[in-house]
């Protein structure tokens, strides 16, 4: 199996540890090899996070500029702050307003680097839902919708189900769901 390599990234407190941790433990489940870092940056104080993950045979841990198949970030700044992670051709996920994303000063950069950019409100969406603290879990959701990479949406779902606590679990499941089909309704 190639090696697909994930970099996370956004602010201290949203949740990226929990995001890598979804991601890998599917992999897991799948049988797949998987080795990670994380950069902690200001994390209690708001500061950037960063986390890598790569899946399939791998040397070494970190993600060089340029290595990154796909970038899920979790604050729109931060998005733009890593786009030097993401291949020619890679994907880009973020927490962001669909309708104003990208930003015109980045758009000419992924043209000419054919990437490809997808946004949701995933936070808003969360909010709605009656899950604030859930951003990440819409936004692994999100992503999960496009069919790309070794994990599939019904092996992501079945991880949220797994590790959600009792008490969560059924609203897990609906947050996932729900942006799932957000995601689906963009990616046709």
């Amino acid at each position: 199996m190639k090696t697909t390599n994930f970099v996370l990234s956004g602010l201290g407190g949203q949740g990226i540890l929990f995001m890598t941790r979804v991601l890998a433990v599917t992999a897991l489940n799948k049988g797949f090899d998987i080795l990670g870092a994380e950069t902690h940056g200001m994390a209690q104080r708001g500061g950037s996070v960063v986390s890598h993950l790569k899946i399939g045979a791998a040397k070494s841990s970190l993600i060089r500029a340029g290595g990154a198949d796909f970038l899920l970030s979790m604050d729109e700044s931060e998005a733009y702050r890593h786009l030097p992670y993401l291949k020619k051709g890679g994907m880009l996920f973020a927490n962001a307003k669909a309708s104003a994303f990208p930003d015109e000063r980045v758009a000419e950069y992924l043209d000419r680097m054919q990437i490809v950019p997808q946004a949701m409100e995933a936070g808003k969406t969360a909010m709605e839902l009656g899950a604030p603290k859930s951003t990440n879990l819409a936004m692994i959701a999100f992503y999960s919708a496009f069919g790309v990479g070794p994990l599939t949406a019904d092996a992501l779902r079945a991880t949220v189900e797994s590790i959600s606590p009792g008490p969560f679990r059924a609203l897990n499941l609906k947050i996932f769901d729900t942006c799932h089909e957000t995601g689906r309704a963009r990616s046709l």
